[in-house]
């Protein structure tokens, strides 16, 4: 038998910021896999997302959490209440910001909110390094650190890799000892219905423009496992207008196809087989300002 490693370390990270700075991917270079959906819209991830990370030495559970902003709906509401709840139940919290410009009345007020409200370590974390102009560094690094106390800094580029590791290092150092809350095969706590209902939505998210992006909600209505190599899917597209309907759908139903046979390769790479995935799209007005709907859309807790 195996003796447990005394020095192990075990906790939760959250990364916080504004919508759109980099949050799902960092989370997702750092697990390895794709646990959060990405795309480049603002406020694509709409609730809290775990990444698991497990070596030899740490179990490292990263939080996903939406973007902070000023919300216009109860959905937006709920994403910000969310992200904010979520610096009070961790061990360390990464503030990402965009570090490739100046920081904006949102940057400012997360950092108000973190020095308010954190009790934990805070990382000052300056991603897009690689879009951020030589002559501007220390201008917008200095700019940054001024608004929130902070126990240590990076610029980093998410993509690219740019000291990636050098920020890991911080967190880990910040990491409580303590034992693996999870398998250590296990890379998120989502389902694999709540996967797919990502991953769908993050395909409308990036093949449809205009007005469609935010209004969207999907829902898993058919899930069997026909074989051991393949299951059938039905899902439900919700958007709050028919011209949105229309959108969606296409001309002869050429982009509800498009996004389908995106969605079914990604989930395919997730489920490990052959998958149908069979789609419907139908309106659900101002499902976002409706707290039911919420709930049955699993974007508010019961």
């Amino acid at each position: 038998m195996q003796t447990p490693n005394p020095n192990h370390k075990s906790g939760f990270v959250a990364i916080v910021g504004k919508p759109n700075v980099g949050k799902s991917t960092l989370v997702n270079e750092f697990v390895g896999a794709k646990v959060a959906i990405v795309s480049p819209k603002p406020q694509t991830t709409r609730r809290i997302i775990r990444g698991i990370l497990t070596r030899a030495d740490a179990q490292i559970i990263f939080v996903d959490t939406p973007g902070i902003h000023k919300p216009h709906h109860k959905l937006g509401k709920t994403m910000v209440e969310a992200a904010t709840h979520a610096i009070n139940d961790v061990d360390v919290v990464v503030f990402l910001v965009d570090g490739a410009r100046m920081p904006d009345e949102e940057d400012k007020h997360i950092g108000r909110l973190l020095d308010d409200k954190c009790r934990v370590p805070v990382l000052l974390a300056l991603n897009k390094m690689d879009l951020l102009k030589p002559a501007n560094v220390q201008a917008v690094t200095e700019a940054f650190w001024q608004i929130v106390r902070h126990a240590d800094w990076m610029r980093l580029s998410a993509t690219r890799g740019d000291n990636r590791e050098k920020l890991f290092e911080q967190i880990l150092a910040r990491v409580p000892e303590g034992p693996e809350l999870y398998p250590a095969d296990q890379v998120t706590d989502q389902n694999l219905q709540a996967m797919t209902a990502e991953l769908i939505r993050e395909q409308v998210l990036k093949q449809t423009r205009q007005e469609v992006p935010h209004a969207v909600a999907v829902a898993i209505e058919e899930w069997e496992d026909r074989r051991e190599d393949f299951t059938h899917i039905g899902a439900t597209i919700y958007v709050e207008r028919d011209s949105q309907k229309g959108i969606v759908i296409g001309a002869r139903g050429a982009m509800l196809k498009q996004i389908g046979q995106a969605a079914r390769h990604e989930i395919e790479s997730w489920v490990g087989h052959q998958v149908y995935l069979e789609l419907w799209v139908k309106v659900w007005e101002q499902w976002r300002e409706r707290e039911n709907s919420l709930r049955e859309l699993g974007l508010r807790d019961e």
